[in-house]
């Protein structure tokens, strides 16, 4: 399974992906992860259909993670559950306005960051549309 990590900063994708690990849960295979670090590139690689999870960086420059997720949703068919990573409580709002389907708050808690996508992983896997 394939999970996106989109975040202008290397340190937060690194964190991401250590956060998660190889293997998320026990009952799911393991992860190939897909860094990016720019908004035209998340919106490319998820057009090409083989992403199963995508977590983006709230904070992201130029085009913050929370708009990314907001344009997918609206513009990607069979569009992968997201997982917002935002650095206040207070912007909850924000993440419920992009569409996230998991939001996990800075500092990150990797054993939080672990279950939500393990959990989004379910729940792609039980649910993906063939390809058109």
């Amino acid at each position: 399974m394939k999970v996106l990590v989109y975040s202008d900063d290397a340190a937060t994708r690194e964190q991401v992906r250590l956060a998660i690990g190889r293997r998320p849960a026990a009952d799911l295979p393991p992860v190939e992860f897909v860094e990016i670090a720019t908004q035209p590139a998340v919106v490319a690689r998820l057009d090409a259909g083989d992403i199963d999870v995508a977590v983006v960086d709230g904070e992201a420059q130029p085009a913050g993670g929370l708009g990314v997720c907001r344009q997918a949703k609206d513009e990607v068919y069979d569009c992968p559950p997201f997982v917002a990573i935002i650095a206040r409580r207070d912007d909850g709002w924000l993440a419920t306005w992009s569409r996230a389907d998991a939001v996990v708050s800075q500092p990150l808690d990797p054993m939080a960051l672990a279950q939500a996508v393990a959990d989004q992983l379910r729940r792609r896997r039980a649910s993906r549309l063939p390809v058109r």
